[in-house]
Parts: structure tokens; sequence; C-alpha cells
């Protein structure tokens, strides 16, 4: 165990998070989402919502302060009536860590999976909500 590391976050987590580089992308996909068939490097988070996921890896992720939207929705079906309370809580999130970054890009499902597809990683997690999946845009850290 480390000092700082929120618990909810893997070992296998940490370790793509770190690889990861400026512009590098990651989704979060909710319980139906395909992402071991999408995946290039598949992280398993089963049990585990998205929004708690969020939380816990902002902590440690910068998003991107050069990218016009450095969060992405999928974005809900035309005539799908399915509410996304759970794009709130992202809202939320985001804006406690970034709040210049809680304008959310919304990608139509189809090219969603596409760009998920060249993701640096997948996270695969218990999230049940519907239209839940996210993509986060890594940003830099500034030297101190």
């Amino acid at each position: 165990m480390l000092k700082g590391i929120p618990a909810i976050i893997s070992p296998e987590l940490l370790k793509i998070l770190m690889e990861m580089g400026h512009g590098d992308e990651l989704v979060l996909g909710d319980g139906n989402f395909p992402a071991a068939s999408h995946a290039q490097r598949l992280v398993r988070a089963d049990g585990h919502g998205i929004p708690e996921l969020l939380e816990a890896i902002l902590t440690l992720f910068p998003l991107d302060p050069y990218a016009e939207r450095a969060v992405a929705l999928m974005q809900v079906v035309p005539g799908d009536t399915v509410e996304t309370p759970i794009w709130d809580k992202y809202r939320l999130i985001v804006g406690r860590h970034e709040p210049e970054r809680a304008d959310f890009e919304q990608v139509e499902r189809f090219a969603f999976y596409e760009r998920a597809k060249q993701a640096y990683a997948i996270v695969a997690t218990g999230e049940s909500a519907l239209y839940a999946n996210i993509i986060l845009k890594k940003g830099v850290i500034a030297p101190s």
C-alpha cells in the first residue's frame, strides 16, 4: 500500500495512469460497454461504479488543458428515452477537480466505440447506469 493513493485504484490501474502521456485517452466503461473486445489494454474494476473511480482517478490524473473538451460522454441514441442523471454527478466531480474542464463533449454511440478502440486503456466497471461511459484525455503536470 502507498500513502495518498485512493484504495479503489488497483495497482494495475495505477500503472496504466503512470504510463499514459499527454493526449492519451482513458475510457471508463459501464457494465454494458464492450470493453474486452475494444481495448488495447483492459483494466477490470468489476463491482465499482464510475463516479467513485472518476473521483479517485482525478486526484492523480490531470485533464488536458489544451483540448477543446477533455471529457467525452456517449451521446444518447436519438429516440431513446433514457435519463442520464449520472452525467450531473460527473460534472460535479470534474468541477471539484478542474472546474474549467466541466464542459463535456457528446460523441455519437458508434463514433464513441471507434474512439474507445484507439484509447490507451479501457477500465471495465460494474456501473449499472445506462450511457455512463466516459472518456478522459490526459493532460500534463507542470514542473513545480
